[in-house]
């Protein structure tokens, strides 16, 4: 089977530029996504999985150090390269330590540009392993839940129907959890800390609107959530036959640690 093309993301608030770099990195088999202002970036990718964001250092409404911090913050690691016309030092050490992975500055050659995305790439491709949460990865494969085909490179549900439903980072890394964990209770923080990470900051209340919107988008397809059940005051559990399969594969993850 083919290699999926990687997404590039390129922020650029000049429309001329931003035009000749998506051609480019099309030409060299990349598929790209256009954004001349940070908003609207983070809001694609809290629902969507990007493998490189190509990011103007200043943008009309936000700078682009800011766009990485709330990323940041937000445990959205996508791999990051810089792109601007400020060559000064000050700012080169402040795009690598908050988390770029490249700086390039202007004016640039396309293709010493399509070499550095490449290279970002390879090395992103072990140290990310495509993670969309904590617990979750696009390279995972699909699964059942509570009736529903669980895609996680598509980020979709299918359901009996045929129908299929887009779900966000945050649900896909519930639902992930939820099936790895079968038949026990599960704990708001360990759930939280799975997907999130141990040192995030996210209430309680936060996890609920998750858990709102998988019983919603289920709900709106007519698909029972009975198997998954809320404890009061502890968790939740989910209810499902485990495969032989599957306490192989756990038996063996077992031994091996």
């Amino acid at each position: 089977m083919a290699k999926p093309k990687p997404l590039i993301l390129v922020v650029e608030d000049d429309k001329q530029i931003a035009k000749m770099i998506s051609e480019q990195l099309e030409a060299a088999d990349m598929v790209t996504q256009v954004y001349h202002r940070a908003n609207g970036v983070l809001r694609f990718l809290q629902n969507n999985f990007a493998n490189l964001l190509l990011l103007d250092v200043r943008l009309p409404d936000q700078s682009g150090f800011t766009l990485v911090e709330e990323l940041r913050q937000q445990n959205i690691n996508i791999p990051i390269i810089f792109l601007t016309a400020d060559d000064s030092e000050i700012y080169k050490v402040k795009g690598l330590e908050i988390g770029g992975d490249d700086y390039i500055t202007k004016p640039f050659s396309f293709p010493e540009l399509i070499a550095r995305i490449h290279a970002v790439l390879r090395r992103a491709e072990t140290a990310y392993d495509y993670h969309v949460t904590r617990n979750a990865t696009i390279s995972q494969k699909p699964f059942e839940f509570c009736g529903a085909q669980v895609n996680p490179m598509r980020m979709e549900l299918t359901f009996p129907s045929g129908k299929t439903e887009k779900i966000g980072r945050k649900e896909l890394g519930i639902i992930t959890y939820l099936h790895q964990n079968p038949n026990t209770v599960i704990t708001r923080r360990s759930l939280i800390h799975s997907v999130w990470g141990i040192h995030a900051d996210v209430r309680s209340r936060s996890l609920d609107q998750y858990i709102v919107k998988i019983r919603n988008c289920f709900n709106s397809h007519g698909q029972s959530l009975d198997a998954f059940k809320t404890i009061h005051g502890v968790g939740y559990i989910y209810n499902r036959e485990v495969t032989a399969e599957e306490e192989a594969e756990k038996k063996n993850a077992q031994e091996e640690q």
